[in-house]
């Protein structure tokens, strides 16, 4: 995936990458709040050569101490020092619980070891920590055997007791909280870029980029009414919708210019895409713009079209195929400006013989003669092979694909479908668009911008 895809991720999941890091943010806050705070206190002890008569002397008890100095911090968590410590503060411990929260180091290039004890108490790990420093010096005779003067030549004081700790180590609060909204933002970004390489289905242009590099010839908005008011052209022609397809429409003009041929096959993959109400609105719209247009119901399975537009269908291009009517007599007219339709006619028991016979080819070639355009509204390409026939017999096809339905593979499939009998594909018109958001196609400098309002459409 390239940068944009990723921006793109963001901006389609931000609110889930939000919810995930908030989520992250109160779980660490949470463990915050159900762990036991625990309070450090550290007791410093400094090792020395307890005698030295003179400079090499006292050379060789430094080497001598700084060699044995990590000894002493291993006494440290052992019973010699840490059983008398139970016993003179009398905890309920054993050694090895004990030496759970004592720990001893040596700071780096120097004869000075730091007990630390950790414990919820604060003034018990303060009396730890010093108990411990005292054993362990009262330990050192044991352990250290005395030299030819009979004294022991190692000597530990304690440079710095343990003083009771006011703030507790942990839990560390502001880290717990910083973790968690890390990992809930990685869990979050995790999520959303697994789900948008799941989800196959084609939102936007970028998306039909990945599967085709046909022109996008249009995209036309989602309109949650659509089913109340299917020819928007027609009921609201000043609607951001309305205008998307006069913008399909002045690019339809500009497809295979130099083609005497001026058909058009409008189908999609699957159905419920959009293409009906494609076909009949883009056929208004070229009608509006004064071409001489006839839309042909080509579905001959399922046809939508004459329902749409409130005509008859009862007699239409199934009688003309068959032999049973006349062109001009099935013809029909609609609105204002008089747009020619065709309809389907009774449904056949053979659409895919019917629309590939010689009979079919001849009618559209006499509707190119009588007409600048001719859109024919043909059936999904992955059920059936009707749109795939007609496509032949025509200057090509457009492919209708609905934002957030189809899937990749089923646009590669129709298109597919197409490109086996060779049949030439003009483009893809996106339909249900969003209006907003990162697959948005535009609609942010049109529509409500040029002054359109509910009032003004209600004047029309």
């Amino acid at each position: 995936m390239e940068l944009r895809d990723y921006l793109r991720i963001l901006r389609r999941n931000w609110v889930l990458i939000l919810v995930m890091t908030l989520a992250g943010i109160a779980g660490g806050a949470t463990l915050s709040l159900l762990q036991t705070p625990e309070y450090e206190a550290t007791t410093k002890v400094f090792v020395s050569a307890s005698a030295a008569s003179s400079v090499a002397d006292l050379n060789a008890g430094n080497t001598y101490t700084q060699q044995i100095v990590r000894s002493y911090s291993e006494v440290v968590e052992t019973g010699l020092v840490l059983d008398p410590v139970i016993s003179e503060l009398g905890l309920d411990q054993t050694v090895r619980e004990l030496a759970e929260v004592v720990s001893a180091s040596v700071t780096l290039n120097t004869v000075i070891v730091d007990i630390t004890v950790t414990d919820p108490d604060p003034v018990l790990a303060a009396n730890i920590a010093n108990s411990v420093a005292k054993h362990l010096i009262e330990a050192v005779p044991d352990l250290t055997p005395v030299n030819a003067e009979g004294v022991v030549p190692v000597k530990i004081t304690v440079a710095q007791a343990a003083q009771v700790p006011e703030e507790p180590v942990s839990p560390r609060v502001s880290l717990n909280i910083a973790l968690g909204a890390l990992v809930g933002l990685v869990l979050g970004l995790g999520i959303a870029v697994l789900h948008s390489v799941l989800d196959q289905r084609v939102r936007g242009q970028r998306d039909v980029e990945l599967v085709t590099d046909l022109p996008i010839l249009g995209a036309i908005a989602l309109d949650p009414k659509a089913k109340e008011r299917p020819l928007i052209v027609h009921a609201d022609p000043l609607s951001p919708r309305a205008e998307s397809f006069r913008s399909l429409r002045t690019n339809l003009q500009f497809v295979d210019m130099g083609n005497e041929r001026r058909s058009f096959v409008v189908t999609s993959s699957i159905e419920s895409e959009g293409k009906s109400t494609t076909t009949a609105n883009l056929a208004i719209a070229l009608r509006d713009s004064g071409l001489n247009v006839c839309v042909v119901e080509g579905d001959l399975r399922r046809p939508k079209l004459i329902d749409y537009l409130g005509l008859e269908g009862a007699v239409g291009l199934t009688d003309v195929l068959i032999g049973r009517a006349q062109l001009g007599d099935v013809l029909q007219t609609w609105g204002r400006n008089r747009l020619v339709v065709l309809p389907a006619g009774q449904i056949p028991p053979n659409p895919s013989e019917l629309l590939g016979s010689a009979n079919m080819a001849k009618l559209i070639r006499e509707l190119e003669t009588q007409f600048h355009i001719v859109l024919i509204d043909a059936p999904p390409l992955l059920p059936v092979t009707d749109a795939a026939i007609l496509s032949r017999q025509t200057s090509g096809a457009i492919v209708v694909t609905a934002a957030g339905r189809t899937q990749r593979g089923q646009l590669e499939g129709a298109l597919k479908a197409l490109a086996s009998v060779d049949a030439k594909v003009h483009g893809v018109v996106l339909t249900m668009m969003p209006t907003k958001g990162p697959d948005a196609y535009g609609y942010g400098a049109y529509g409500y911008g040029y002054g359109y309002t509910q009032e003004t459409s209600k004047k029309r």
